[in-house]
């Protein structure tokens, strides 16, 4: 049996195996990749640099948002995005960060590299929020837009949310940073690609305005911070035709989370409440995910999530759910067979 590191059990995606043929470890949209996304992608003239200001791009993600263009920043991930911003809050005088209870790692990971300190205290601070939150695809509670210093809300995961609502209204969100990520919702998160959209400038409980000091965080970026093929991503991403493929995708989802939340249940999982394509379930006994990877199933343990015996499965096709009932069916056999 070919040994599989520990670590890759506390992150989605490939591991020393490769991609898993059934990988319910990542919350990329399983109707995917979407053929109008992956053609543009694909078509990308990679034997040129794009252009530097992103000029086009950043026109016509600001019209889809219906945003001034001097709002958009492009980042090359989500994560590069959450280590630049938590640099640039430090140098504006932020002292501490504010985390979710259960939260992306490299939230934490950032505000350690950077020296934030980990408060409960949003007061002034760098507040992360995720909504729907990852890893229990529920809505972010509770908000710190009076008093945090910079509050970022991650929206991965708000263009596959299968039921409710934002919590958020129109406004709100104005007065908050937000971080998109399409490759999820469009099933290429291969091609690394994400924008921000900073804040309309509003006033402090003083009267004056706040200092977002754009030009330094401009400054901060790489220069072309996306290749080519990100940048057909993104811009594929506001097309017509990509938003008309994933409102059908939603539908499909929304189908197979029912079938897949039902099978688990009668195998007597315990599945937590989500609005999003992924959702949180825990196993009546402890789970072999070592076992399971080598039958091509491969789940995500939610331990570093703070939810120790609770794993993250992303909705995934009938078929695939069919082979993981019968892998967990055997492993399940096995364990108990062992423990008697």
């Amino acid at each position: 049996m070919t040994h599989i590191p520990h670590s890759s059990w506390t992150h989605g995606g490939a591991d020393a195996l490769g991609a898993a043929r059934f990988d319910f470890s990542t919350n990329s949209n399983a109707c995917g990749p979407c053929p109008q996304a992956l053609a543009a992608v694909q078509a990308a003239d990679a034997s040129h640099y794009p252009d530097p200001a992103y000029t086009t791009l950043r026109q016509s993600l600001a019209a889809f948002h219906g945003v001034a263009p001097e709002r958009v920043l492009l980042a090359s991930s989500a994560s590069e995005a959450i280590f630049r911003l938590t640099a640039w809050a430090k140098q504006q005088g932020v002292g501490s960060v504010c985390l979710p209870d259960h939260h992306y790692g490299d939230y934490a990971r950032a505000a350690q590299a950077w020296g934030l300190l980990h408060r409960d205290d949003p007061t002034d601070a760098l507040c992360w929020a995720c909504e729907p939150s990852s890893p229990l695809g529920q809505s972010h509670e509770p908000w710190f837009l009076d008093t945090a210093r910079f509050t970022v809300l991650d929206r991965a995961y708000a263009p596959l949310r299968l039921s409710g609502e934002a919590s958020l209204n129109a406004a709100q969100l104005d007065q908050v940073w937000q971080l998109f990520t399409p490759n999820k919702a469009l099933g290429l998160t291969g091609v690394r690609a994400a924008y921000l959209i900073a804040p309309s400038p509003f006033e402090t409980r003083d009267g004056g305005q706040k200092d977002l000091d754009f030009e330094r965080l401009k400054l901060m970026a790489p220069s072309w911070v996306l290749g080519a093929h990100g940048v057909a991503l993104l811009q594929s991403w506001v097309s017509p035709e990509v938003q008309a493929w994933l409102a059908d995708s939603l539908t499909c989802l929304r189908d197979w989370k029912a079938r897949q939340i039902d099978l688990l249940q009668q195998l007597g999982w315990q599945v937590a409440p989500s609005e999003a394509n992924y959702f949180c379930a825990r196993p009546p006994v402890p789970m072999d995910l070592a076992t399971l990877r080598q039958h091509g199933i491969k789940l995500r343990d939610a331990t570093s999530f703070g939810l120790p015996g609770w794993y993250r499965l992303g909705v995934l096709a009938p078929q695939a759910q069919d082979a993981l009932v019968a892998a967990l069916t055997n492993t399940t056999t096995t364990i108990l067979e062992t423990s008697t």
